[in-house]
């Protein structure tokens, strides 16, 4: 099975050939200000120009009015919108038709309950995150270094196809694989020596991981 690996927060050259030279699939733009990951248009399309072709590009906004979204797909375009705010099912349908691209619905999870919110989202978002509930003093949704019980994910149908992300490194990213079913990982804070400072050798880390586990496996 291919597995999805996704960079997210990435904000400078460096960084990026880094994860692609490491295999990334995906890598994330965050425009979001008050993430410290956040980055801005004409930094983004410096990046994207760099790139494009290459891997697929994920722009993820938390509940982004239609002027900043239009703006982004205009400037970025991007292969998948990201959804990491409270969007409604209502709004997901209207920015996948508006913007005729897939996108990819976030979901926090603390507690088994909260897997019972992607209901309604089951064939109008492309693809599902999952990332940990946010602590109380978090200021973003996202990127918080936190992560939830993956046990919890044997709950899900089995066709319903995920990607994980809240807390993974390259310590446990290994368990991470063993005990889900997802066909694709999200990582940001734990490539990072510092929040928003990605780190050349925790992202060759991080690969590293996943490499050995997947041969283990005989999934190479």
């Amino acid at each position: 099975m291919t597995l999805d690996i996704k960079i997210c927060g990435l904000k400078t050259r460096e960084m990026l050939d880094v994860a692609l030279s490491n295999g990334a699939s995906h890598i994330g733009f965050i425009f979001f200000e008050k993430s410290p990951r956040n980055i801005s248009l004409p930094q983004a399309v410096s990046l994207r120009d760099c790139v494009h072709g290459q891997v697929q590009i994920v722009t993820v906004t938390v509940d982004a009015d239609n002027m900043l979204l239009d703006e982004i797909v205009h400037q970025i375009k991007p292969d998948l919108l990201q959804l990491h705010g409270v969007e409604t099912p209502r709004r997901v349908a209207e920015i996948r038709n508006r913007y005729k691209l897939p996108v990819m619905k976030a979901f926090a999870i603390h507690n088994k309950s909260d897997l019972q919110n992607i209901v309604p989202y089951l064939g109008i978002t492309d693809r599902i995150l999952f990332d940990a509930k946010a602590p109380k003093e978090a200021l973003q949704p996202g990127g918080n270094g936190v992560s939830f019980d993956w046990q919890m994910l044997d709950m899900l149908d089995k066709g319903i196809d995920y990607v994980l992300s809240g807390g993974l490194n390259a310590d446990n990213i290994a368990e991470a694989l063993a005990m889900t079913r997802a066909r694709g990982v999200d990582v940001s804070s734990g490539v990072e020596k510092e929040p928003g400072v990605k780190d050349v050798d925790l992202i060759k880390a991080f690969f590293a991981a996943i490499r050995k586990f997947r041969t283990g496996a005989n999934e190479i």
